[in-house]
């Protein structure tokens, strides 16, 4: 299996860290995106989403916008 790229990894942190902010867990995600548990999961440990994916879980979260840089 290939490793995670930079831009992978900054993709799945992002996203991990809206989770956190906004006190949501992986199932709850899994329900509000209509997927399952155990795939977003796999989806977040991995860092291998794709943008549509990404742009799902940010806009189901209510995320307004995203700092790209710390």
């Amino acid at each position: 299996m290939p490793d995670q790229t930079d831009w992978e990894a900054k993709a799945a942190n992002i996203l991990k860290a809206e989770l956190k902010r906004k006190g949501v867990t992986y199932a709850q995600l899994a329900e509000l995106i209509g997927d399952k548990e155990p795939n977003v999961r796999n989806k977040l440990s991995r860092g291998k989403f794709s943008a549509a994916f990404f742009l799902e879980c940010i806009d189901s979260l209510g995320v307004a916008a995203i700092r790209l840089n710390n």
